[in-house]
């Protein structure tokens, strides 16, 4: 468990407090995503790591749900219900099984793995529990790093990581390297590099399972704030994130139990 140890930037006004009323109404709000009866099976056949006698074991199980432009959506349920397969299949890392998954209009089963990682790589921004931040690298580098394959020069990259790191809160920790700061403080840098190609959506998953329950309650309500027209999905075992987030989808066993405002 990480705590934060250094004081918390002010990061303006948040947009939603907790359990603050979320009036926003999404019907008039373009569609990002949207699964349809999505399944996703691992082992046996669907697997070519395992024997075909390898036990099957289906990580989601006929999901359908869709997510507006500019809303925060928690995907909620226990270790192995579904979350993370959610996201992976939102986000491109997973083919589905079955069923069909519609990302900004487009059809990922319908892509091949080539144009799936272009569309992920140009319009969605990834946060994980683990920081993935390179020790040797100040936070702007590390925030600067997905620039680097869009062919953006130094100076610009650097511009524009200090820039989503004012943001966040860690405009004056740009030079600091990850081990110079405090868990809450990393997982802010991790939201930053998230944010830093402007991606229409934003795939959290897990992102205060590393923290603790304060600076974790500080994390969901960043991701909250910077949501701005952008869909954001967060996968958490973390009952909180429905206290911040538009709406909720309960997971449990692969199934879509519960899907609420």
């Amino acid at each position: 468990m990480v705590h934060d140890s250094h004081p918390n930037a002010d990061n303006g006004a948040r947009a939603r407090a907790i359990g603050e009323e979320l009036p926003r109404a999404t019907a008039e709000l373009p569609v990002t995503v949207r699964c349809e009866d999505v399944t996703h099976r691992y082992g046996g056949d669907s697997s070519r790591f395992r024997a075909a006698s390898s036990r099957t074991v289906t990580a989601l199980r006929d999901a359908s749900f869709k997510a507006h432009a500019g809303e925060v959506v928690g995907l909620v349920g226990p270790s192995g219900s579904g979350k993370s397969t959610v996201l992976h299949v939102v986000g491109g890392l997973l083919e589905p099984s079955e069923g069909t998954v519609t990302v900004l209009e487009t059809d990922l089963t319908a892509l091949s793995p080539a144009e799936r990682t272009r569309l992920r790589r140009d319009h969605v921004g990834f946060v994980f529990q683990q920081f993935h931040l390179l020790p040797s690298l100040s936070a702007r580098d590390n925030v600067a790093l997905p620039l680097i394959e869009r062919g953006i020069g130094r100076r610009e990259r650097q511009r524009r990581a200090a820039a989503v790191l004012e943001r966040v809160g860690l405009g004056d920790r740009t030079t600091h390297k990850p081990g110079e700061l405090s868990g809450g403080e990393q997982q802010r840098v991790a939201i930053a590099r998230a944010l830093v190609t402007d991606p229409e959506i934003v795939l959290a998953d897990e992102p205060t399972g590393e923290l603790d329950t304060e600076t974790g309650a500080r994390v969901l309500e960043l991701l909250v704030d910077v949501a701005d027209d952008r869909t954001v999905l967060v996968a958490t075992h973390d009952e909180r994130a429905i206290e911040v987030t538009d709406r909720v989808l309960r997971l449990l066993d692969g199934v879509v139990t519960t899907d609420a405002r």
